[in-house]
């Protein structure tokens, strides 16, 4: 169940499952009116498929519960908009990222990941805790097994945004990008400072390429974020990767310019 926190999937599919036994139905019968099969059921039941987004709603119109497993889920800590974005994640042939102002998620340590989720100073340490888990499990996809091809390009500026109290941190998260762009998978490709105006100062994005070969796009924001259906909107972020891609530095020599951060400050 690696869409949502492992807890949080097992709780949901728990009280779907007891709120199907209360009804009377079958698992046949739930699956019929909420859009899944029989053995689609019992999978996620069982725990060997994915909790996913249209399953919570189909269950809430098998059960006509006016949509309380959604938002169940939005209340206990995963907002809606991103569950589709984790769907297409984890199942993704391949993905793209384009980072102007942090490393990218699937690719942070948990220190850096931690330093950066404790910028929200209205989280407590439990919900810090918990979604520092949340995308150390969601990291999974890059190296288990069927690994989508990974894509990423950052900005120079992120790998150089190092005070003397975060230097340690960041030379581990440096080594650590080094290190996966060793991989057969993953690519991470520098944006350099001097390439002062470009189409990816808008913002970062990111995108995943479907098993049928469709792409699905997510932006994030101050506010939370947005997942990019539309095939025109779609076409534009593909056309800004393509951009923001031939502006960056070769696989190869964005190692070197890591290495050569790194070492700059020793």
């Amino acid at each position: 169940m690696a869409d949502l926190p492992h807890p949080l999937a097992l709780f949901i599919v728990t009280e779907i499952r007891r709120a199907r036994g209360a009804a009377g139905m079958t698992q046949e019968a739930f699956g019929r009116a909420a859009g899944f099969s029989a053995s689609h059921v019992s999978a996620v039941e069982g725990g060997t498929r994915a909790l996913t987004m249209d399953f919570i709603k189909g269950g809430d119109r098998a059960l006509t519960t006016g949509g309380m497993f959604e938002r169940m889920v939005e209340k206990l800590g995963v907002p809606s908009w991103f569950l589709p974005w984790l769907d297409a994640e984890r199942t993704a042939t391949q993905l793209r990222c384009w980072q102007p102002s942090l490393v990218p998620g699937l690719l942070q340590t948990a220190d850096y990941a931690r330093a950066v989720i404790r910028c929200d100073d209205t989280l407590t340490d439990d919900e810090v805790d918990r979604r520092l888990a949340d995308r150390m499990e969601r990291q999974v996809i890059l190296t288990g097994g069927n690994a989508p091809q990974f894509i990423a390009v950052i900005a120079e500026a992120v790998l150089r945004r190092a005070g003397e109290d975060f230097r340690q941190v960041m030379a581990a998260q440096i080594k650590h990008l080094i290190a996966l762009a060793e991989r057969p998978n993953i690519s991470v490709h520098v944006l350099p400072d001097d390439i002062s105006m470009h189409v990816g100062l808008t913002g970062p994005f990111s995108l995943a390429r479907s098993p049928e070969h469709t792409w699905l796009g997510e932006m994030e924001n101050q506010l939370g974020g947005v997942v990019i259906e539309k095939p025109a909107d779609v076409d534009t972020l593909m056309t800004r990767w393509e951009t923001v891609r031939n502006e960056a530095l070769p696989r190869r020599h964005s190692i070197e310019l890591m290495k050569e951060v790194v070492n700059s400050w020793t």
